[in-house]
């Protein structure tokens, strides 16, 4: 329809058509001039991503309860991941795995220096490949703080502030999340509060907020070669860490799902490769990429 954004990998695939590019040439010819090897072996080119973290449960806690009716819609609409796996216990180490490829040294939940390590990580790696990144974490006190915990708001559960590379600006409140997705980074996480991720609060709660905080953006996903990742830092302690991830918006196959054994590195690898990085943090060098549910 005339006057509707064209996707990216769309227009890759319909200028390779025009020029009689065979589908191996079309890849290569897609990478040319973009440092972007990873779309070619498969993944799409989203134009916008946001990863929601939620806390402390299982999968059959989750997928097929229902106590989350809403996570579940995007599972049905969406990919999910039958055996996705969170690294280890407790929570900080982590995030700090999906964010970095690696706990940093971490392996509790006590707070930290903010700023002690210069690894490399998935902002830094975008911001050095100039793409655009932000965090967005609920009941952060303001935007750039380092305080370790502030009511129902806890900095062990925001990975960005480990890190000496990646400037605490970037860390804003979840107020600041726009209403004009157009305008969000190429790569964003949310965290809610300790209640709302869950740790503290019901699924249901945890459910709810993510339908009155993020729909309208899974919505607007859908149409507009966007991504939204729901997944978890662990399980309860019962389940060998096997944790809920959904993945929904254009980019994916509605209705699909996915059996094989997935970790916070192979997610940290894929959310790499989606944003067309060359570079890989930590343990996502070794790690693969998340197949098998993107659209054609």
């Amino acid at each position: 329809m005339f006057g509707m954004p064209v996707p990216r990998f769309r227009r890759k695939t319909a200028l390779a058509t025009a020029f009689g590019v065979t589908a191996v040439g079309a890849g290569l010819w897609a990478g040319i001039g973009t440092a972007q090897p990873a779309h070619a072996a498969g993944l799409p080119a989203p134009d916008h991503i946001v990863v929601a973290v939620f806390e402390n449960h299982a999968y059959s806690q989750v997928i097929g309860s229902s106590s989350a009716p809403y996570i579940n819609s995007l599972k049905t609409g969406g990919a999910n991941l039958t055996k996705s796996y969170g690294i280890t216990h407790p929570s900080q180490p982590n995030y700090l795995q999906l964010f970095s490829g690696s706990h940093q040294g971490v392996t509790g939940d006590s707070c930290y220096t903010p700023g002690f390590s210069s690894a490399p990580n998935l902002a830094s790696e975008l911001i050095a490949a100039g793409k655009t990144w932000a965090s967005y974490n609920e009941t952060l006190p303001s935007q750039g703080s380092t305080t370790c915990s502030s009511g129902k708001y806890a900095r062990k559960h925001n990975p960005w502030f480990a890190f000496s590379n990646v400037p605490t600006s970037t860390a804003k409140t979840m107020t600041q999340f726009p209403t004009d997705f157009t305008t969000l980074p190429e790569m964003s996480f949310v965290v809610p509060n300790l209640c709302n991720d869950m740790h503290d609060c019901s699924v249901g709660t945890g459910d709810t907020w993510l339908k009155n905080n993020l729909k309208a953006y899974a919505d607007w996903a859908k149409t507009h070669n966007s991504l939204l990742v729901v997944t978890f830092d662990e399980d309860n302690r019962l389940a060998g860490n096997k944790i809920p991830t959904v993945l929904y918006g254009q980019p994916v196959t509605a209705g699909s799902t996915s059996s094989t054994t997935y970790n916070h590195y192979d997610m940290l690898r894929t959310l790499e490769g989606l944003s067309g990085l060359t570079t890989h943090a930590g343990n996502a060098a070794t790690a693969k990429d998340i197949t098998g549910i993107w659209a054609s």
